[in-house]
């Protein structure tokens, strides 16, 4: 029953949460506007969603989310590096294309915003059929090795937490 009225009861307690915090009042106007909020926004985007999503393995998400942490450090770093090179020392940027195992929708979401979150990373697109991924990178020094980085430290992951 609860799940006709919030499709997403998680997401919707989230929002009602964030709603409450952003506007740091409590009063009874903005409990309403943000129960309205948390039922009106998961209810009308219910049909965008592809799939239900099946979270498994939490420590396996922990250790994702850690990589992807130092992974954002680290390349920000790079890309301070690269922007500060003498002219003689340019990055030079390119184009990678993953080819991907991992078919869940939910999964491929999630790798392709960490692609976009981790400097350096400059632009993603997934394939229309799913198949691979590619990426622009800002500072291309070894293609092979940064395919079987990504797959590695985030492809595989993802498979075991979606799929």
């Amino acid at each position: 029953m609860i799940r006709r009225i919030f499709p997403s009861p998680i997401l919707s307690l989230a929002l009602l949460a964030m709603w409450m915090l952003l506007n740091g009042s409590f009063g009874p106007g903005q409990w309403l506007m943000g129960i309205l909020l948390a039922w009106l926004v998961p209810y009308l985007t219910h049909s965008l969603r592809p799939t239900p999503v099946r979270f498994s393995h939490p420590m396996t998400a922990l250790r994702l989310l850690m990589h992807v942490g130092s992974d954002v450090i680290a390349s920000n770093l790079r890309v301070l590096r690269g922007t500060l090179a003498p002219t003689s020392r340019v990055p030079e940027g390119g184009f990678i294309v993953i080819p991907l195992d991992m078919r869940d929708p939910n999964g491929l979401a999630v790798l392709a915003a960490i692609m976009c979150v981790i400097p350096g990373t400059i632009w993603s697109e997934l394939a229309l059929d799913r198949s691979a991924l590619m990426v622009h990178l800002f500072d291309l020094q070894n293609g092979e090795a940064e395919i079987e980085l990504i797959k590695q430290r985030y492809e595989r992951p993802l498979m075991e937490i979606f799929e």
